[in-house]
């Protein structure tokens, strides 16, 4: 559903946005009163054991899609040309591109062209402010995958290609942090990042909730708020009671009382929801202004306290979906209704921006047609999200004792599908690029082993090489899938309890 920005909102179009929104939320199957019902004993007593080992705090995890193939070797392991003996024929820099930072293994591209591909926007960046304010809270980690297609790479990059029994990221994180969480895992990305894994054992809270808008995602957090002349919430209550009385009484009812998909329906709709209503998320996740063309106010509803820093700091919140999933993003963890949350851009163009499109098509896939000049913005792109988010973190205290900051217990994982391949036409400043297993991760957080690269580049080939994920020494020789050790380290670095995973000792990852 689109909603217009231009004129009064009616009546009919706020409640469709409501409907629409509610259902989603509605038939969510995985909000936390499953927990209790679809866990054996063994796994109540392993769980029990695994949360007893834990500080009792949350942690956070936000994982951004980069989609289409973030090359780290036009980030923060571009080549020189003066250190390749192939210069010409591979993807390096001239030597003005690749900025040096000092006291970082880090390096930082500076890019400018007049134009990106077949569209004529320019196209500027420059990432050595971010590497500068980041560095010592970063760590990259290179990469070899065992897959070029965009689905199937991007849910490995969740998953380390099955390394945990199938779950993601966002799922084991869940697991561990979640509990109590009205929705501790949700899930704004796309394609493969969108996807749940196959961990069945898993309780349903752990499974990602798909937000589709998520400026508009929040009207539908309450069943009746937004309604003229909708019944108190006591009339909303003796409704609600007897269509479950009745409900019992069908011959549906009857046939399926057994069903433990009905069982887990009926306590979604007449516990689970007043719950979610009860903490009032229509308002505080609500990043939408009161104003003429949205009337808030005239259907009781209201903007979230942090509405207008929010909107200060994404003001294309409601036209770039990666603005708005951010701001929500933020809003999830500082509420407390989640420990994860997925974002980042589709393939889809997005107006907005100082040039008219935040978004080009294809996202990082555009290098397909424009290499440097789809790097080049779609990084600038991510950087300027990420900065933004933790700078935000930072701001927000974690509680109102400890003296820790929300990104104290916050780690960023900028999760790409794969690389892109690295030859070039002789001498050429402007060339396509095709999808290649080589690559690298981005992880950002407190937690991590600042200002680190794990593994390296071989500046002839401009290929990544290996490393070992507990000492973290460079293994130039190592050319093969590393996919679990990068799964394991995210994991490691958090210091989520990995007993009985299997995970590689991941110990380089981790902050001392």
């Amino acid at each position: 559903m689109t909603l217009k920005t231009t004129g009064r909102l009616s009546r009919r179009e706020m409640l469709r946005a409501l409907s629409l929104c509610a259902a989603g939320t509605t038939l969510s199957p995985f909000l936390s009163g499953c927990r209790e019902s679809l866990q054996t004993p063994e796994s109540l007593e392993k769980l029990g054991r695994q949360r007893a080992a834990l500080d009792g705090k949350p942690k956070f995890l936000i994982v951004i899609g980069a989609a289409g193939g973030a090359s780290i070797v036009d980030s923060f392991l571009a080549v020189r040309q003066s250190e390749s003996a192939n210069a010409a024929g591979l993807n390096t820099f001239p030597d003005a591109q690749v900025q040096a930072v000092a006291g970082s293994p880090f390096r930082a591209v500076k890019y400018s062209n007049s134009r990106l591909g077949s569209i004529n926007i320019p196209v500027a960046t420059d990432q050595l402010a971010f590497v500068k304010k980041h560095a010592n809270e970063m760590l990259v980690a290179t990469s070899v995958g065992t897959s070029v297609n965009h689905g199937i790479a991007q849910k490995r990059s969740l998953t380390g290609n099955g390394a945990w029994r199938g779950r993601t990221l966002q799922e084991a994180v869940a697991l561990q942090w979640g509990s109590g969480m009205p929705l501790p895992n949700v899930n704004m990305g796309t394609g493969g990042y969108a996807e749940r894994g196959t961990d069945d054992s898993l309780p349903l809270s752990c499974f990602g909730e798909a937000v589709v808008n998520p400026s508009l995602w929040p009207l539908g957090l309450d069943g009746s708020r937004g309604i003229t002349g909708a019944p108190s919430k006591d009339v909303l209550a003796l409704a609600r009671s007897t269509r479950d009385a009745l409900d019992q009484k069908s011959i549906f009812g009857r046939t399926f009382q057994d069903s433990a998909a009905l069982k887990r329906w009926s306590e979604q709709r007449g516990v689970q929801q007043p719950k979610l209503e009860a903490l009032d998320l229509i308002t505080k996740l609500n990043i939408l202004p009161d104003l003429p063309q949205i009337p808030l106010s005239k259907y009781g509803l209201e903007s979230s306290p942090d509405g207008a820093r929010l909107r200060e700091v994404f003001p294309g919140f409601f036209t770039d979906p990666v603005q708005g999933q951010a701001a929500l993003a933020f809003l999830l963890l500082k509420y407390r209704v989640s420990v994860s949350v997925t974002l980042g851009p589709d393939f889809n163009v997005a107006v907005g921006g100082p040039n008219g499109i935040a978004n080009p098509p294809l996202a990082f896939d555009i290098s397909h047609n424009d290499h440097r000049g789809g790097q080049a913005f779609m990084w600038a792109r991510i950087l300027n999200t990420v900065d933004s988010l933790i700078t935000l973190l930072k701001a927000e205290p974690f509680d109102a004792t400890s003296g820790e900051s929300m990104w104290d217990r916050t780690l960023i994982y900028v999760a790409t599908e794969f690389g892109r391949t690295r030859p070039r036409p002789s001498g050429a400043t402007e060339f396509g690029s095709g999808h290649d297993l080589n690559n690298g991760f981005l992880l950002l957080s407190p937690m991590v082993k600042g200002n680190t690269v794990l593994g390296g580049v071989d500046p002839n080939t401009t290929l990544t090489y290996g490393f070992d994920a507990r000492t973290g020494a460079p293994q130039p020789s190592k050319v093969t899938s590393n996919e679990p050790d990068i799964f394991s380290g995210v994991l490691t670095a958090m210091g989520a309890d990995l007993g009985g995973s299997g995970l590689p000792d991941a110990s380089a990852f981790k902050r001392a």
